[in-house]
């Protein structure tokens, strides 16, 4: 294809990816209601719990629609994903080669999957981290929560932890294409370990641990994995090697 070719053909993409995201905004716009509710739960868990006032407020006129704007294009991103991810796959995979296009099949079809479990996770341990954040207000105080700033800790949390659930995925494409042997990821096993738990203490700060294991032992499963599926692939490579010198 010419240049010209090439640009009209992300035109194109670009385009069914923005008309996409507009309608799953629209949709979220309806739905933004039902997500607000569920993430205010844990504010009002505490209010509940810790006799104080917490609630989430709004210090603008415009501040109850930003929200709402902010939350309904969240949702359009996330259910427009499987078209707007299409739409990037079919652009890129005509030019790479067989051996790229079956890696990065494997990793899309991997990574989409521990990116929604993470953030599923993230999900689940937020409202903890919440009570005991605002566990330190003073009992004299109240919980006055900035509705956009809350929203965004939220979100940051859960997609954190969605990226840290995909790491391992990275480690095994880069054992694929070279760059990391089986042996240095099993070797560099206390490193993972240490950040894991780090990790996992700061994205958890609660007062019991249980949370946190909660968090780490999946991390340290997905990692072994793909120290697994490394020595395996490094085995293969080697047995090929074998059979390519001895014919």
């Amino acid at each position: 294809m010419s240049l010209a070719s090439h640009l009209i053909e992300l035109r194109k993409r670009l385009a069914r990816i923005a008309i996409a995201v507009v309608l799953g905004t629209v949709a979220g716009w309806f739905l933004s209601d039902f997500l607000l509710t569920a993430i205010r739960i844990p504010v009002e868990a505490a209010a509940s719990e810790q006799n104080r006032l917490a609630a989430l407020n709004y210090d603008s006129v415009t501040g109850a629609f930003d929200l709402k704007v902010q939350i309904a294009f969240t949702i359009g991103i996330v259910i427009s994903s499987p078209i707007w991810l299409y739409q990037v796959w079919a652009f890129f995979f005509p030019g790479l080669t067989r051996k790229e296009k079956k890696y990065s099949l494997g990793f899309f079809l991997t990574a989409v999957p521990l990116f929604l479990a993470g953030c599923a996770m993230g999900t689940f341990i937020f409202p903890h981290i919440v009570q005991v954040l605002t566990s330190f207000v003073p009992s004299q105080d109240s919980s006055l929560l900035k509705a956009t700033d809350y929203y965004t800790f939220v979100l940051k949390l859960t997609v954190a932890v969605g990226i840290a659930f995909v790491l391992p995925v990275f480690i095994v494409l880069l054992n694929f294409i070279g760059i990391l042997s089986a042996k240095g990821i099993i070797g560099g096993w206390r490193i993972a370990l240490i950040t894991i738990v780090i990790f996992s203490a700061l994205t958890t700060p609660s007062a019991d641990v249980v949370s946190m294991f909660v968090l780490a032992v999946p991390m340290v499963v997905l990692y072994a994995a793909a120290a697994g599926v490394a020595v395996l692939r490094d085995r293969s490579v080697e047995r090929a090697l074998v059979r390519q010198l001895a014919s």
